[in-house]
């Protein structure tokens, strides 16, 4: 098919193809609620002074092994920590500490402020919480944590030396297929924008580890993303680790991450 006839709205529309994918924004709110009530956790940290530059810790119980980091999705364009703090179960079940920052979303910011933004919260949580440092994102988080692995990253570096590795779930990791959707009439992707911000275009840091996760009853955009990012940068010479997870599709591909046992736990967190 020519590039011209593709559809790229509904290339990368992921609710019209997810029976119930409407639910799944409120069933996610709910249940973090839940888990914030169970949960030890330090809410609502500043990272820097716009108001949705603030991250949630939770806690395991006992000593921390070190700062898992989970960065949300939404497009660049919606959504914020109180959402996702459920998907802590896993990590912190394992000892480790979770981090879930909020950002500013598009059109306020550019995408590459929002990139910066990470870098600042990981900065500003790395100095609180010691040890080594697994950063794993959805969907435009995916993006997120792609880039905190790039050569580039906005990372000091002696944190960015802490990183073990990014997890990638669902990525987007090209940024240039974007600007064919009506999304970037707020996202206001550029031709210099999408070559300076997709991780497929850039240089992974050196010793980079990246596992790439994704649901195999995806859009083909994304399992498209995932597979063509991840045999790029293996050419690039980062240690890459690609998982097409059977019967999952792009919003209960993450659930995993609540599941202390799961083999996306173990990729995430193995030594």
């Amino acid at each position: 098919m020519d590039e011209n006839d593709i559809d790229w709205d509904d290339a990368y529309a992921n609710a019209a193809y997810i029976e119930g994918g409407e639910h799944f924004p409120k069933m996610w709110a709910r249940e973090a609620a839940e888990f914030r009530k169970l949960s030890d956790h330090d809410l609502n940290i500043p990272y820097g002074e716009r108001p949705r530059e603030r991250y949630d810790l939770f806690f395991p119980e006992g000593d921390s092994k070190g700062l898992f980091v989970f960065i949300h999705g939404g497009y660049w364009l919606s959504f914020d920590k109180s959402h996702w703090s459920h998907f802590a179960a896993g990590a912190t079940a394992q000892g480790w500490t979770v981090m879930m920052p909020s950002y500013d979303l598009c059109p306020d910011v550019p995408i590459p402020a929002i990139t910066r933004e990470i870098g600042a919260a990981i900065n500003h949580a790395a100095k609180r919480e010691a040890g080594p440092i697994v950063i794993a994102g959805h969907s435009a988080g995916g993006h997120l944590a792609a880039r905190m692995m790039c050569e580039d990253a906005p990372l000091e570096p002696d944190i960015a030396a802490r990183v073990r590795r990014a997890v990638g779930i669902s990525g987007l990791y090209d940024l240039t297929p974007l600007q064919k959707t009506s999304m970037n009439e707020k996202l206001h992707i550029t031709d210099d924008m999408a070559a300076a911000e997709s991780p497929i275009l850039l240089a992974p840091r050196n010793g980079a580890e990246m596992v790439v996760w994704v649901g195999a009853e995806e859009r083909p955009a994304f399992i498209r993303q995932s597979k063509t990012f991840a045999g790029t940068w293996a050419i690039k010479g980062a240690e890459i680790e690609l998982n097409v997870e059977v019967r999952k599709h792009h919003f209960d591909v993450i659930e995993s991450l609540a599941d202390p046992r799961s083999e996306m736990i173990k990729s995430a967190l193995a030594e």
